[in-house]
């Protein structure tokens, strides 16, 4: 009898132990586009952002123009041009899922190769959908992948919030050096819960993010989040050592975006 209630009570702990941190099992896909399709990105779940958006980058974000976001071969293609378009020297396309779809809690996960070459600067990120009301950094951001050309073979993930952002100096991340992100595809994530995040790529943690328990200046995440993939050129970070115009057109091929719920 000893010996059965001491395997129910290892049985138990273990149970408890996977609450904190879930095994792979226990996430259910709740969305997801795996782009095996033709022509431009799927509007149900796409949106555009267009014109000169952030950060002093250079490129215009445009709607709905094949050169820049489109489907072929079972990939989203972001394509960065400098191509004079309509007088904007450089375009590219930043797609988000801005009142198509958002998450509280999860996991998303992104197989993606990267464009590369000074200058470039691709990101996968999530902003609080009270973006609008409450503004940049109290929404919350989180970023999942980001990557600078001039060091190209780093991928970085970052939190900002009111009391961590890089406007003070004081935003929380981490970086990881990953074997030609531009020339292989790897796949990167995110697991969000209600006391923590971790980020990953290819399955490999390198960073995590704790829940302090101070309030929202700390911790906005307890809301939903929307979804964002784009193709920066230059600007405050990506232009930090200029811009090596020999480089373009250059692409980033994304294979799959899945978001999974317990």
């Amino acid at each position: 009898m000893k010996k059965y209630l001491w395997l129910f009570a290892i049985v138990m702990i273990s149970g408890l132990l996977g609450c904190a941190r879930a095994p792979e099992s226990s996430w259910n896909l709740v969305w997801a586009d795996d782009f095996d399709y033709t022509g431009l990105p799927d509007t149900t779940k796409w949106a555009y952002e267009v014109g000169y958006i952030r950060n002093h980058e250079l490129q215009y974000y445009t709607r709905a123009r094949s050169e820049n976001a489109r489907v072929e071969n079972g990939n989203l293609i972001l394509e960065a041009r400098k191509d004079n378009w309509e007088g904007h020297e450089y375009t590219s396309a930043s797609l988000s899922t801005w009142e198509k779809a958002a998450w509280q809690y999860g996991r998303i996960e992104v197989r993606a190769k990267l464009p590369t070459g000074k200058g470039m600067w691709p990101a996968i990120w999530m902003m609080g959908v009270n973006r609008r009301e409450v503004g940049w950094p109290d929404c919350g951001e989180i970023d999942i992948m980001e990557n600078v050309g001039f060091d190209p073979d780093v991928i970085h993930a970052n939190i900002h919030t009111e009391a961590y952002n890089h406007v003070k100096g004081t935003n929380k991340g981490n970086s990881i050096t990953v074997s030609a992100p531009y020339d292989e595809y790897h796949v990167y994530t995110l697991n969000w819960y209600p006391d923590h995040m971790d980020f990953f790529v290819d399955d490999q943690q390198y960073f995590s993010f704790e829940n302090e328990g101070t309030g929202e200046a700390v911790w906005p995440f307890d809301q939903k989040c929307y979804l964002k993939i784009n193709a920066a050129i230059g600007g405050d970070w990506g232009g930090q050592q200029g811009v090596d115009d020999s480089i373009f057109p250059q692409k980033y091929s994304i294979d799959y975006v899945r978001v999974y719920r317990q």
